[in-house]
């Protein structure tokens, strides 16, 4: 059988859904079951999982610190996710891809000038309706400031982030992803929208990040004489 290979974003084990068909209710609990399941994938069904270097894997590393994770959790990121620089002078993209992507973006920022157009309009509009009612100058700012601008602050924020960042690659990381599942002939495990929409372009494989641990857990129960949960043991110890 063909070996599988995997190349996971830091959404692979991060993504709330996915660890919580683990049982899991906290994210080092939840990182730890999933990397529990890559060790299982590893040792049984021939499955290699892999991290680009050193942007994803310094990613989740600093996800797992900045969450107080315990030194185990670091160990099975270094000890099961095999840690790999996508040769980016390699590997080939089709300038078709580029294209496609200039157009995407042109599109995602005439987006966001509306959203920004439409939040200036509603301040100025707003603004007038105050300043109608004859307050001073003074009255006016501190209810400007109080009433219409962080209210429109906000409501331009998601409005924006929505317009704009969903959907696109916006990071270096993103990038990597792709770079090295294309070099491997690898399948993507993200739950970005971004990686996803980019990796159908590229004609690669996709599995979002709640159903990679779900795939594992139903291969194992398929394998004869062991038992959906077993416990897996490894130099001596269960994980």
């Amino acid at each position: 059988m063909l070996r599988q290979r995997f190349v996971l974003d830091t959404t692979a084990l991060t993504d709330a859904q996915a660890w919580e068909s683990e049982g899991c209710t906290t994210i080092c609990e939840g990182m730890n079951a999933i990397l529990e399941r890559v060790a299982q994938a590893r040792l049984y069904l021939d499955i290699s999982c892999y991290v680009p270097y050193p942007s994803v894997y310094s990613e989740i590393r600093d996800f797992a610190r900045n969450n107080n994770c315990p030194s185990t959790v670091l160990s099975k990121v270094d000890t099961w996710l095999v840690k790999k620089t996508p040769d980016r002078y390699r590997v080939k993209v089709p300038s078709k891809i580029f294209y496609e992507y200039v157009d995407y973006m042109r599109g995602r920022i005439n987006k966001g000038m509306t959203v920004s157009e439409e939040a200036i309009w509603e301040a100025v509009s707003r603004c007038i309706a105050l300043s109608a009612e004859g307050q001073s100058l003074p009255e006016m700012k501190e209810e400007i400031e109080r009433e219409v601008i962080g209210g429109i602050i906000r409501k331009f924020r998601e409005k924006y982030r929505s317009a704009l960042r969903y959907g696109i690659l916006d990071s270096g990381p993103d990038i990597d992803v792709l770079l090295l599942a294309k070099d491997l002939d690898a399948a993507v495990v993200s739950q970005d929208l971004g990686i996803q929409r980019w990796a159908e372009q590229l004609g690669l494989r996709f599995m979002e990040s709640r159903s990679f641990p779900v795939m594992i857990r139903d291969y194992m129960g398929l394998i004869p004489g062991r038992k959906l949960d077993e416990e897996v043991e490894y130099e001596g110890r269960m994980i």
